[in-house]
């Protein structure tokens, strides 16, 4: 039998490297907000902790009230680590594919159909992470849309992070981050590479990294493009802000689509009492009424 001094022992908190507090906890989670718009449960308090105790071993610092100290006196240049290091970056090709099917059999087949129609075509990726969503919606543009040098397509992808916007310009995947794609669509549109820092993994190739544009860019700060946008993809991003937020968003993305354009949300994500400016037609699909 275990004695209650060693079930004690297994049951107490481990030991933290640097002290964390309410007012730690709450001053950085209020920080985080106004600069991202994230809202950041009690539920999120050991990922702040984690995520962010590297930073302090990066920059050799003693404890969160240093760090707190840091962000408030060096003129700005640590605030974009702590996006960094906050913001969540869960992607991967093709993910949620039934909206790249709707893009394809919705939207870009009858454009391509219709000899008569616009050759012009604007996508924005927003909350792009490492890219592979932005490349996902390239391959299906070159895919479906014949001879593209006819048409003028220009697909648009934003981040808050510039971390992985650095990777997603590379248009280098490692094996693992591109298990999800054909061999027909990886011998296509990828070339394989070997390089000392990843060893074995494939690389964009330019037909498909012309089709995008990275930028950094904040979704809280005044939208840069000025549209119409045709498809707007804004996956998994919203669910990370309040209702207020989501409001403020999407009053501001309406303006850039005109009626007919089209929203893509991600699978748990709704406009419900957000937005009246869209209608759902489909899963996490909507049209600008």
């Amino acid at each position: 039998m275990i004695s209650n001094q060693l079930r004690e022992a297994i049951l107490a908190p481990k030991a933290r490297e640097f002290a964390f507090g309410d007012d730690d906890f709450e001053a950085l989670r209020a920080l985080v907000k106004e600069l991202t718009g994230i809202n950041l449960s009690d539920q999120k308090r050991e990922l702040v902790y984690g995520r962010l105790a590297r930073r302090l071993r990066a920059l050799r610092l003693r404890s969160f009230a240093e760090y707190r100290d840091l962000l408030a006196s060096d003129g700005g240049r640590e605030l974009g680590e702590l996006c960094n290091a906050i913001t969540t970056n869960l992607t991967s090709f093709f993910r949620e594919a039934h909206h790249f099917e709707y893009l394809r059999e919705q939207v870009l087949t009858p454009m391509a159909a219709n000899r008569s129609g616009t050759r012009r075509l604007r996508i924005w990726s927003a909350g792009c992470s490492t890219g592979e969503e932005a490349y996902s919606l390239a391959i299906t543009v070159l895919e479906t849309l014949p001879d593209l040098r006819s048409w003028d397509v220009k697909i648009l992808a934003t981040d808050i992070d510039s971390e992985v916007l650095s990777r997603a310009r590379r248009g280098v995947y490692v094996a693992d981050r591109i298990r999800t794609l054909s061999l027909q669509r990886l011998s296509r549109f990828f070339v394989q590479r070997h390089t000392p820092r990843e060893g074995l993994c494939y690389e964009a190739t330019p037909e498909l990294a012309a089709l995008v544009t990275f930028k950094h860019f904040n979704l809280l700060h005044p939208l840069p493009m000025k549209g119409p946008l045709d498809i707007i993809f804004c996956r998994n991003v919203i669910i990370y802000f309040d209702k207020d937020i989501q409001r403020s968003l999407f009053a501001r993305v309406a303006h850039l689509q005109r009626p007919g354009d089209l929203l893509f949300l991600g699978h748990s994500e709704s406009l419900f009492k957000v937005s009246d400016a869209y209608t759902p037609i489909g899963k996490t699909v909507y049209r600008r009424s």
